[in-house]
């Protein structure tokens, strides 16, 4: 059996395999089912595991763009503007970050157009966003 804790051994497996069966979870976390089943129970409650998601190749969509966006925020309007950025419908993933830029947005969108669109219409718009940086993911090497 690894070192690793038997949380840690779960979510490895399923951040490699996020639809990966409890079966399977067992078998390669060398644990049983019911205990692959308590600890996602208990590490979903605790809002741990957020939700599952399916990797996506970028240069695999047809008529699909995916675009990371930095975007820079006044300090004093930070969390109203957080909370506005949030409700949007059009970003995907939002994250705080310590980098370049004060948060980081994934938009997905027919086109760069449409993404311009989101960032020129929606992001920008909103009270205390100072800037918006777009990056467009072209091929997923990982």
């Amino acid at each position: 059996m690894s070192a690793d804790s038997t949380e840690d051994r779960i979510l490895s497996v399923l951040e490699e395999d996020a639809q990966a069966s409890y079966a399977d979870i067992a078998n390669r976390a060398d644990v049983s089912k019911p205990t692959v089943r308590k600890y996602i129970d208990k590490l979903e409650r605790d809002g741990v595991i957020t939700g599952y998601s399916a990797d996506i190749d970028p240069k695999k969509l047809s008529g699909r763009s995916i675009a990371l966006v930095g975007i820079e925020v006044e300090s004093g309007r930070y969390v109203e503007t957080t909370r506005t950025i949030t409700e949007l419908d059009e970003i995907e993933t939002l994250y705080s970050s310590s980098g370049d830029h004060m948060l980081m947005a994934e938009i997905r969108a027919p086109d760069g157009n449409a993404v311009g669109n989101v960032i020129a219409d929606d992001i920008l718009s909103i009270e205390g966003v100072t800037a918006a940086h777009p990056s467009f993911l072209q091929e997923r090497l990982k």
